[in-house]
């Protein structure tokens, strides 16, 4: 007899005994999705003390919320994720795995997809199902993020997704919904973990993280150097964002490389990415392409970017900042 494949099960991410912002985000995908197939949205959280977020994950949406908590989990390690939600999957059956495109679902997903003989998307900014068929419809940016892509899968019967941060609204809490609450008695296989964590560092954040920001002021080659990316903070500020780059400033040591993005940095989906002296090669537009409105500005008119921008503006970036942000205090009354 086939095994019956249905419902929704996200892999969540906890930080500080909460869930974080991306499987919130993941939790209102789901939601969509369980509800358009009329099958149940699971969660499954894995780490040590993580208790507290079990009630907020149902909070936002989940019927059952599966939990691995224990000191064998208390290392974010890959094999880890892996042999315990493979259990979970072999228990439920899910019809849609959900991760999030960060480090670890990065990780995560290629192994669990080739543990389980299933199909694996990553970077989706979209998930859907098709009408016709019930297949999962994944969306994701292509050829550097000048074209976007729809896949489906019709041979696996799970199919394993990592969603970009910030391609969906995250899930509103309802203090009354109710769930329920699954231990997970999986063990962790020494035999199966080849690498070891060493050393955590957890470095001070100060202000909103890029995956979190809404706003982002970005700056590239065209900046000049470290003394431009002032002005460019004084924007960030004013409008509650957060600043990033491109690749050249981080080169050239003008910036930490904390703050690239694109390829080999941070995949980004802000409402609004102002890139400045930016010249728009696909490495980097590949990073901030789920932007929801892009401004460009830059001195050279044939700039590549224009050509992805909404709105563009063609002079020396100083100038116009200082036009902008004078405007902007004005508007805004700080």
């Amino acid at each position: 007899m086939m095994t019956e494949y249905k419902g929704v099960l996200i892999c969540g991410e906890v930080s500080d005994q909460k869930i974080t912002t991306v499987t919130s985000e993941l939790l209102s995908t789901g939601w969509m999705l369980s509800d358009k197939l009329g099958e149940p949205l699971n969660l499954i959280l894995i780490g040590q003390d993580i208790r507290d977020a079990t009630q907020e994950a149902i909070h936002c949406g989940a019927d059952k919320v599966y939990v691995a908590d224990g000191s064998p989990f208390s290392e974010s390690l890959p094999e880890t994720y892996v042999n315990t939600i493979a259990d979970v999957c072999k228990q439920i059956n899910p019809m849609i795995l959900l991760l999030g495109q960060t480090d670890m679902g990065r990780d995560v997903a290629p192994r669990l997809a080739a543990k389980l003989n299933s199909s694996v998307c990553l970077d989706c900014i979209k998930v859907d199902i098709d009408p016709d068929t019930g297949k999962l419809l994944q969306t994701k940016p292509v050829y550097g993020g000048n074209a976007l892509a729809i896949w489906k899968s019709t041979d696996c019967l799970l199919q394993i997704v990592t969603m970009r941060p910030r391609s969906s609204e995250p899930a509103q809490p309802d203090t009354g919904r109710q769930g329920e609450i699954i231990s997970v008695s999986t063990t962790a296989d020494d035999s199966a973990i080849r690498t070891t964590l060493i050393e955590t560092v957890k470095e001070e954040l100060k202000g909103i993280s890029l995956e979190d920001a809404k706003v982002i002021v970005s700056g590239g080659g065209g900046i000049g150097g470290k003394e431009g990316f002032e002005l460019l903070q004084d924007l960030a500020q004013i409008l509650r964002g957060a600043i990033g780059t491109s690749r050249v400033p981080c080169d050239e040591g003008w910036m930490p490389k904390k703050l690239e993005i694109g390829q080999t940095g941070h995949m980004v989906s802000p409402s609004l990415y102002i890139a400045i002296g930016i010249s728009g090669a696909p490495q980097h537009l590949a990073g901030c392409s789920g932007s929801k409105c892009i401004v460009a500005i830059n001195r050279d008119p044939e700039a590549h970017i224009f050509q992805e921008a909404d709105f563009g503006i063609i002079g020396n970036y100083k100038e116009a900042l200082s036009s902008l942000i004078e405007k902007l205090k004005t508007i805004l009354q700080v």
